[in-house]
């Protein structure tokens, strides 16, 4: 069992989603960063499809009822182990929170593409999480040792594990040994934020099942991820109304820097930047929209749609994007430039 002590901003339960129900209105959903999760699943010996945590931003602690291994992927965060002062240890003193003061974190907000608490913002704007008990320090006799993202980290049953603000980029993924088992649905144990599906987003104070271990923890002293790039390059091909567009619209995708808004989440990140002239004023009926749909409104600001993106929308879609995994780390301000596939 996991015990939630600070849910920070928005953590999820995310596994590899649940593909192949589109036609039923249900969209993949699922971690932002696949390969993230898998890594962090076999680093602790778990299936790659088995559930994890996918932490946003401000950070999380959480406590384990039994001995697990856990790890961590993605953006780079401090992290650390609480627990009981080993036998003749002399070291009892606490060290610094990674998490930080109240005052310094973010908090849910509300959405335009998406529920309030799964929205980016900006730090400053926004106030912090009420504290709870897991933000005090150790009491005596616990101790505090640091853990490094991507190395598995073996924790003791009664093991609080400290996850501090993402140093850049904005999410970092945990697997557990044994995964998360809370309930499947439709395959899928991923909280789907703008459907509904899945478990919720977790709260202070949940707690979550977890599995039976089924392999040991991988034998790598560290793996390294890939950097979070300061400006996202994405691949964009024509999309299906491409011809509801001027010439120059298409030439514009490609040439203009757009940059990440803070009305941006799971569901889409929306862009600004050059906006993108219409050839035709009318509107869609609804039609399909896939995973990389770059739509655009009526004020040619362009957005593109992740993995709780809706099944079905009436703006026209100009392009679709072969890979959004670099969204999944583009913090608002985020330079965004597209090209095509021939580059």
């Amino acid at each position: 069992m996991i015990e939630v002590l600070r849910a920070g901003a928005l953590t999820t339960v995310q596994d590899q989603g649940r593909p192949g129900w589109a036609h039923l209105g249900v969209p993949r959903s699922g971690a932002l960063d696949p390969a993230a999760l898998r890594l962090a699943n076999r680093l602790v010996g778990n299936p790659e499809q088995a559930a994890g945590l996918e932490i946003t931003l401000t950070g999380c602690v959480l406590r384990v009822t039994r001995a697990v291994t856990v790890a961590l992927t993605g953006a780079p965060v401090d992290v650390y182990v609480e627990h009981p002062t080993r036998p003749g240890s002399t070291t009892g003193r606490p060290e610094r929170d990674p998490v930080g003061p109240a005052s310094a974190r973010l908090g849910p907000a509300s959405a335009r593409l998406g529920p309030a608490s799964a929205r980016l913002g900006p730090a400053s704007a926004r106030p912090g999480p009420r504290a709870v008990a897991g933000d005090a320090e150790p009491p005596a006799g616990r101790i505090r040792r640091p853990g490094d993202v991507g190395r598995p980290l073996s924790l003791p049953a009664g093991a609080v594990l400290r996850i501090g603000p993402a140093r850049v980029g904005v999410r970092t993924w945990l697997a557990v040994s044994g995964g998360i088992a809370v309930e499947p649905v439709l395959g899928s144990r991923s909280t789907d934020t703008l459907s509904g599906l899945g478990p919720p987003p977790l709260r202070d104070t949940d707690r979550l099942p977890l599995g039976a271990p089924t392999g040991p923890p991988a034998p790598v002293d560290l793996t390294v991820g890939p950097p979070v790039p300061a400006e996202v390059r994405l691949t964009v091909r024509p999309g299906p109304r491409r011809d509801w567009f001027t010439p120059e619209a298409v030439d514009l995708l490609c040439r203009a820097a757009y940059t990440v808004t803070p009305a941006s989440n799971r569901v889409g990140a929306r862009l600004a930047g050059a906006a993108l002239p219409r050839a035709v004023a009318g509107e869609l009926p609804s039609e399909g929209l896939v995973l990389g749909a770059v739509q655009v409104p009526p004020d040619g600001q362009p957005l593109v749609f992740l993995a709780d993106h809706p099944t079905t929308g009436g703006y026209p879609v100009l392009g679709v994007v072969d890979d959004v995994t670099p969204l999944a780390q583009a913090r608002p301000g985020t330079t965004v430039r597209f090209h095509g596939p021939q580059r």
